[in-house]
């Protein structure tokens, strides 16, 4: 299964967690497809099982880059050309109540009007229950204090909610695609 991970990034953390993510969803045997938005092509989506695209939280939304991207997929919406394929969602902030949720559901609407088959982390998922999100992964890195200092990267826990996304949407795509070459839509 092809599984694409499309992420901007500001100063790293994006990029990390999208990382991780990507990892997760190697883990359950994806050919992983993982691009900063400004090197990945819309064009590509429709041969894809499973899409995540994540973004830095900017004050409640989805940033710039990600929102640009985002805009091209009019084609695909009116070809249908992500219908059933399944989606997920992951961001990043810089404070503890900065917009993560609010990011997370920006960030599935577009996928929505796709027709996409949105995928989060369940409560099931020990780390998801005590720290994370149920519409996806969203984590805090704290500014850095001084430019000399060292920098504010992701936790190891931050980052197994990562891998544990990853994971979750390549085997549900996985799982799909099984039920449809069985005969299933």
């Amino acid at each position: 299964m092809n599984v694409y991970v499309v992420y901007d990034s500001d100063s790293g953390h994006t990029e990390m967690l999208a990382k991780a993510i990507a990892q997760g969803a190697q883990e359950a045997g994806a050919k992983v497809a993982l691009h900063h938005v400004n090197e990945a092509s819309v064009h590509d989506l429709a041969d894809q099982d499973a899409i995540i695209w994540g973004c830095p939280g900017h004050f409640g939304t989805i940033s710039d880059g990600l929102k640009e991207w985002i805009d091209k997929l009019g084609y695909l919406w009116a070809t249908g050309g992500l219908v059933d394929k399944v989606g997920a969602v992951f961001c990043t902030t810089a404070t503890v109540h900065g917009g993560l949720e609010s990011t997370l559901l920006n960030l599935i609407v577009p996928m929505l009007h796709q027709g996409m088959i949105i995928t989060g982390l369940p409560g099931t998922i020990r780390e998801n229950a005590l720290y994370g999100s149920y519409y996806g992964v969203g984590i805090t890195c704290p500014v850095e204090e001084t430019p000399e200092g060292p920098p504010s990267e992701p936790s190891e826990q931050d980052l197994s909610l990562g891998r544990a996304l990853g994971l979750r949407v390549a085997e549900l795509a996985a799982t799909l695609l099984r039920g449809r070459e069985q005969g299933g839509r």
